[in-house]
C-alpha cells in the first residue's frame, strides 16, 4: 500500500490512479525477481565473473543490432567473444553526446527524444507507455537535461538492485514479517526517477509514503513525524538532516534501517543518523541513465557493486583502464539490463575507490567507498582547484548548520547557511580553509538564510555552484 503525504489536483489524482493499476502489476514482477536478486548476494567470484561475461555478450550485440550510434563504435568488436577488457576499445559516452544523439542511440525503430518529450510534456503524473515503458527526465549535477527511457524489465533489475541488501538483511531479523512503514523522501512528482524506483515496498507487510523532499523543511518534518516511520529512504541530505532535529528533540521517530542516495552521504549526515537512530545505513550510488551501480550493505564500509547488472572502469584522463590500486580521473558504467537505451562506458563523472579484502557481509561484489561527490563539485581558480572537501570540512562538521550551499566568485566564495552559527567565525575558518589550497587573498561572505531552495522537479540540493566558463 502506498501513501502520498500532500493533496493533488484532481487531474494529477486521476492520472496518478490509472498510473497504479499498471504500477500494481510492476511490483509483483519485482518481487518475483527479488528472489534471484537475493540468492546472487551469495554468489561465488567465479559465477559473478561468468554471468557478467555473458550478460556483457547479449547487451554488445544487442546494442550493435539495433542502434546505429552503438555499431558504428562496435564495428571493430566481435560482441560474441567480447569481455570486459575489450571494452577499452571503444570510446567513452558522455551526457552532452548522448542527448545529442538520441535517436541515434535508442534500440526501438518506435521511440525517437520528440516522442520521449511528448510523453513528458502530457504526463500529469509518472506515466506507461502504451509499449510498457517509462520516460523520466533530470537536470542532474552536471547541468546539461537528459531524457531517459526505462522498460518493463529495466525498472525490476534496478528496484530489485536498489533494494537486495536491505531485503536480505530484513530477512534475517526477528522483526521480518511485523508492520513496517516506509518513508520515501525523494523528488515526489515527474518527471524524475528517483519516487518510481525507490516508493518500494521490500515486505508483504510494508505500507510507504510520499514525502517530496523539495517542500519547505517544516513541511517535511511535520509530515515524517505524522507518518512514524520504521523506514526512511531518501535524499542523503535530507535524512541527515532529519538526524539533526531529532538530536534537537524536534522529531521523534525510531526508524530501524535507513537507506540513502541520489546525493554524497557526507560523514557528518552519517554521524548524525548513526547517534540519532543507531540504525544500519544502506547509501547508494546510482544515476538515472544507469540506475544502481552500488549499494551498501550495512554491514561493512563502503558500497558493494552491483557487478551482476553494472560494469565500472576506473580509467586515467584518456579513458584507458587503471589498476585497482592506482588512483583514476573518472569512472565509467555500462548498464547490463539497459537494452531499450543502452549506455556502454558512459562517463559517470564520479571518482571511485576499490576497497580491498572481504566484507563482513560474506558478499563477493566487489566493494568501492563511499562516493564524496563529483569532480564537478571542485572549484578551479586560475590555475588552481580548490577541492569540496575544502568547504564541506568547515560547513558539514559545524552542528548549528542544518543545511547550506557554496556559490563560487572571482575571488572566493559566498555562503548560505540554515542555521544559527557564529557567521563570522564560520567566515573565517572558511577563509583559513581556501587559503591552505593556495588561494591567495580570499573573500568568504557567509549569510544566515530561512531555507535554500532546492530543485524544483527532482528535490535535490545543489550544494556547489561554480562559476560558469
Amino acid at each position: 500500500m502506498s501513501g502520498y503525504a500532500w493533496s493533488m489536483s484532481g487531474a494529477t489524482a486521476a492520472a496518478r490512479a490509472e498510473y497504479e493499476g499498471t504500477r500494481a502489476a510492476h511490483l509483483h514482477s519485482v518481487r518475483a525477481a527479488l528472489e534471484d536478486h537475493l540468492a546472487r548476494l551469495e554468489w561465488p567470484r567465479e559465477r559473478i565473473d561468468r554471468y557478467r561475461t555473458e550478460r556483457l555478450r547479449a547487451l554488445l550485440g544487442h546494442a550493435r543490432e539495433r542502434s546505429p550510434f552503438h555499431a558504428a563504435r562496435m564495428i571493430d568488436l566481435d560482441p560474441s567473444t567480447a569481455t570486459v577488457a575489450d571494452l577499452a576499445r571503444l570510446p567513452p559516452m558522455v551526457k552532452q553526446e548522448v542527448q545529442d544523439e538520441w535517436d541515434a542511440i535508442v534500440a526501438v525503430p518506435d521511440l525517437d527524444r520528440a516522442r520521449a518529450e511528448r510523453i513528458l510534456a502530457e504526463q500529469r503524473w509518472f506515466s506507461y507507455s502504451p509499449s510498457g515503458f517509462q520516460v523520466f527526465s533530470s537536470g542532474g549535477s552536471s547541468g546539461v537535461r537528459g531524457v531517459y527511457v526505462w522498460d518493463w524489465e529495466l525498472f525490476v533489475t534496478l528496484a530489485c538492485l536498489a533494494w537486495r541488501m536491505q531485503a536480505r538483511e530484513e530477512r534475517g531479523s526477528s522483526r521480518a514479517e511485523t508492520a513496517a512503514r516506509l518513508a520515501v523522501l525523494e523528488s515526489g512528482v515527474p518527471p524524475h526517477a528517483s519516487t518510481p524506483l525507490f516508493d518500494v515496498p521490500t515486505s508483504r507487510s510494508m505500507e510507504t509514503v510520499v514525502i517530496p523532499a523539495g517542500a519547505p523543511f517544516d513541511q517535511v518534518l511535520a509530515a515524517v513525524a505524522a507518518a512514524r516511520p520504521t523506514h526512511l529512504v531518501g535524499y542523503a541530505s535530507v535524512i541527515g538532516r532529519l538526524a539533526r532535529a531529532t538530536l534537537a528533540g524536534e522529531l521523534d521517530i525510531r526508524p530501524r534501517r535507513v537507506s540513502t542516495n541520489s546525493e554524497p552521504l557526507s560523514e557528518e549526515d552519517r554521524e548524525a543518523i548513526r547517534t540519532a537512530w543507531n540504525a544500519p545505513i544502506h547509501n547508494l550510488w546510482g544515476s538515472t541513465e544507469i540506475g544502481v551501480q552500488a549499494v551498501g550493505c550495512g554491514r561493512g564500509p563502503g558500497l558493494h557493486v552491483c557487478e551482476d547488472e553494472v560494469i565500472l572502469e576506473r580509467v586515467d584522463e584518456a579513458g584507458r583502464p587503471v589498476a585497482a590500486d592506482q588512483p583514476a580521473a573518472r569512472t565509467l558504467a555500462t548498464g547490463l539490463a539497459g537494452r531499450l537505451f543502452p549506455f556502454v562506458r558512459y562517463d559517470l563523472g564520479d571518482e571511485v575507490t576499490l576497497l580491498p579484502g572481504p566484507c563482513p557481509c560474506g558478499s563477493s561484489l566487489a566493494r568501492v567507498a563511499d562516493i564524496a561527490g563529483r569532480r564537478d563539485d571542485d572549484f578551479r581558480y586560475g590555475t588552481g582547484t580548490v577541492p569540496a572537501a575544502a568547504f564541506r570540512h568547515v560547513l558539514g562538521t559545524n552542528p548549528s548548520i542544518s543545511e547550506y550551499q557554496v556559490r563560487q566568485t572571482r575571488t572566493g566564495a559566498d555562503v548560505l547557511v540554515v542555521g544559527s552559527p557564529e557567521l563570522a567565525a564560520v567566515s573565517a575558518a572558511l577563509t583559513e580553509s581556501l587559503r591552505r589550497y593556495g588561494l591567495g587573498r580570499p573573500e568568504v561572505r557567509v549569510s544566515a538564510v530561512p531555507r535554500i531552495e532546492r530543485h524544483a522537479a527532482t528535490g535535490k540540493l545543489k550544494r556547489f555552484i561554480a562559476l560558469p566558463g
